[in-house]
């Protein structure tokens, strides 16, 4: 136990909760990944399992270094790795690998694809909490406020909008979570949001006047497949209902999901879906949401208790961020919503994605350790006096007793 606590240290909560997604994704790549291997690998589902559980451990160990490093660092390189997820996102926009329309990952060597955009979501949401907890005279002014607020949200989301529009929202939605729960003025937060309705309208006007022009037509079609249920294109939600009515509350076991072979993407986009329907609600999605809030939820403790503004602002950014994109992806598997893409954080089947989930667990880990080291140290002060105390206690009683004698 003693090494345990030495290896996997901070919010205990956390690392259990890593723990079960871990074990919800082994279970579930390896059935839903059926329809990638008949088509890409002879029916050889064990090669996806594998390199699912290469990448969740890489993004283990990737967690366990990250959560050793000071937060403080990040506060200082996160302006650096802002600007370099700027540079990697104009480069994947002009000469990114262009997959139905749309340019999100460039090629590394060694045959590696990188998605750029989840790189920039991280590096976007410590920019920010740098900003908003440093700079709070700067920005309470509306130059101050266009200038290092909205302005580098807007490029990101900007940048990453084009290819993917899902994420593009994601990243805009949490990082005005953030300021809004910052100490910027009313007043400058409002004419944020005037701004962003202009914004939003004109953006609504030209998708819907150039509806055929390269991923308008996907985004029109998916809303207004949403929108009209009776419409072919729709599918795909009917047999992720299809999947979530019949798995009921035990679930038809695991591998026996019938939708994972017509459901597109079962292993990412639909795999809430196929959890559902495998294991039911009482063994696979209800535990599994409860994670998600469960972690929400010791984040909640770790920002009462953290003492610097930026490890509270990082914190609650990154936790944000993989809350709302878990619940953009049960959403959409149960039709609240329309498609969206977003992958399920640490479950759905990938590559960088897993790896940046990581990091977002690595930092606010750190920020945790470093509360509960310092809890431990105050508390081996508190004994160490007390102790010191006892024992002066005793000297005078003993001192006492001889002077009577």
């Amino acid at each position: 136990m003693p090494i345990i606590n030495k290896i996997f240290r901070g919010d205990k909560g956390i690392w259990i909760i890593i723990f079960f997604l871990f074990i919800y994704s082994m279970l579930s790549v390896y059935s839903a990944a059926g329809q990638l291997a008949y088509r890409d690998a002879d029916g050889n589902a064990t090669q996806y399992l594998l390199k699912q559980a290469f990448m969740l451990f890489l993004s283990i160990s990737f967690i366990i270094i990250v959560h050793n490093i000071p937060y403080r660092y990040f506060s200082k390189v996160s302006v650096y790795l802002w600007y370099l997820s700027i540079g990697l996102l104009v480069f994947t926009l002009f000469f990114g690998l262009n997959v139905n329309d749309a340019r999100r990952w460039i090629l590394l060597p060694g045959g590696i694809t990188f998605q750029t955009s989840d790189f920039a979501k991280i590096a976007l949401l410590m920019y920010l909490s740098r900003v908003l907890a440093f700079k709070e005279a700067e920005y309470n002014s509306y130059i101050g406020t266009f200038k290092l607020i909205y302005f580098p949200i807007v490029l990101t989301a900007g940048l990453i909008l084009p290819a993917n529009l899902s994420t593009a929202l994601l990243i805009f939605g949490v990082s005005m979570i953030l300021v809004f729960f910052s100490n910027l003025k009313f007043k400058y937060l409002a004419s944020m949001l005037g701004v962003t309705v202009v914004f939003g309208l004109l953006f609504i006007v030209v998708v819907k006047t150039f509806k055929d022009v390269g991923r308008f037509e996907t985004w029109n079609n998916r809303i207004e497949s949403f929108m009209d249920p009776g419409k072919e294109e729709n599918i795909q939600e009917k047999h992720s209902k299809i999947a979530i009515a019949t798995g009921g509350l035990f679930g038809k076991g695991p591998g026996k999901s019938n939708q994972r072979n017509i459901l597109p993407h079962p292993y990412s986009d639909y795999i809430f879906a196929v959890i559902t329907e495998e294991f039911g609600l009482l063994i696979g999605a209800i535990p599994l949401l409860l994670l998600y809030l469960f972690f929400f939820l010791r984040v909640k403790i770790i920002v009462k208790k953290v003492k610097r503004k930026f490890g509270a602002f990082a914190v609650s950014g990154l936790a944000s961020l993989i809350v709302l994109q878990a619940f953009s992806n049960m959403a959409v598997a149960t039709n609240i919503i329309p498609v969206t893409g977003q992958p399920l954080p640490f479950v759905s089947y990938g590559g960088t994605s897993i790896f940046f989930i990581g990091l977002a667990f690595g930092i606010i880990l750190s920020v945790s350790r470093e509360i509960t080291d310092a809890e431990i140290k105050n508390t081996e002060e508190s004994i160490s006096i007390e102790e010191s105390d006892e024992n002066t206690s005793s000297i005078d009683l003993t001192e006492t007793l001889k002077a009577n004698e």
